[in-house]
């Protein structure tokens, strides 16, 4: 902690700035430990199981293996991971830790999927790096907000932001390049859609949940996505449409919420979504 200045740029001994960061050491073994996880699992060779529910009206098939195993096992990893760094935090007492897991634990998951995908090779390690990359920043970020008063929880929290819907656009490149069928699909971006509206509308809202508000966007981008999974459009495009969406109902449904007028709500999500929309008809 240092001191700081009054908001008149007058020097003022009685207004601290708090400046703390994770420990290095944990933060270091926790990545190390997720990345390894993921590179090893490449060498690991474990029969196929293919699972099948009959449902009324559709037939289920799926195939459970050891990338998918790996892949939520990390998750989980990284989730109580991010616990046991976020508990060091000097101003953690009586704060929860729950809302800080969602996002690293998303971020592992995520950036397993182009792992198991991609050949080896330069592409390989480039996304190995960026991947282990994106995933100390999210640890640092959520590290940051716990602290309301650190001068950075604004950049931090905008920084996550961000992190997220290019997390989301991974994932849905990655899932309809993949050619899965709609309801794997659909799984995959329901579930990541609910967590990152979830922490988002958390941070946008100064710490209040929206269960509803989250609920509802995940059924407008399940609806959508299953509107245009058919279509022959390209899985950027596809990623794109979602990702757009996805930050647009939640901007404005954050706005409407901080008390912002409708006309005003709409201005910068609607304007974001219309740009993702030329580029989507650019890109075709």
């Amino acid at each position: 902690m240092t001191l700081g200045s009054s908001p008149g740029g007058v020097y003022n001994p009685d207004v601290v700035e708090h400046r703390h960061l994770p420990d290095a050491e944990k933060l270091s073994i926790l990545a190390a430990l997720i990345l390894l996880a993921y590179a090893l699992a490449r060498f690991i060779n474990v029969p196929v199981n293919d699972i099948e529910i009959q449902l009324p009206g559709m037939f289920i098939n799926f195939q459970l293996n050891v990338r998918t195993i790996v892949a939520f096992l990390v998750a989980g990893i990284t989730a109580a991971g991010a616990d046991w760094l976020l508990k060091s935090h000097p101003r953690i007492e009586g704060h929860h830790t729950i809302e800080h897991w969602i996002l690293p634990g998303i971020t592992a998951w995520v950036i397993g999927l182009p792992i198991f995908q991609l050949p080896p090779g330069l592409s390989w390690w480039l996304w190995f790096f960026i991947g282990g990359t994106l995933l100390i920043l999210v640890m640092v970020a959520e590290y940051i907000t716990i602290d309301p008063d650190d001068i950075r929880q604004p950049i931090a929290a905008a920084g996550l932001t961000a992190v997220a819907y290019a997390l989301l656009l991974v994932l849905s490149i990655t899932v309809k390049d993949a050619g899965v069928r709609l309801y794997m699909l659909l799984s995959a971006v329901v579930l990541a859609v609910g967590a990152i509206s979830l922490r988002t509308l958390h941070l946008r809202l100064h710490g209040r949940w929206a269960f509803l508000f989250s609920l509802v966007i995940v059924i407008i981008v399940a609806q959508i996505t299953a509107a245009i999974h058919y279509l022959p459009i390209s899985p950027v495009s596809f990623g794109l449409i979602l990702m757009g969406l996805a930050y647009g109902l939640t901007g404005v449904i954050a706005n409407l919420a901080n008390g912002v007028s409708l006309n005003r709500a709409v201005v910068e999500p609607g304007s974001v979504f219309i740009i993702i929309l030329i580029t989507v008809i650019w890109l075709r």
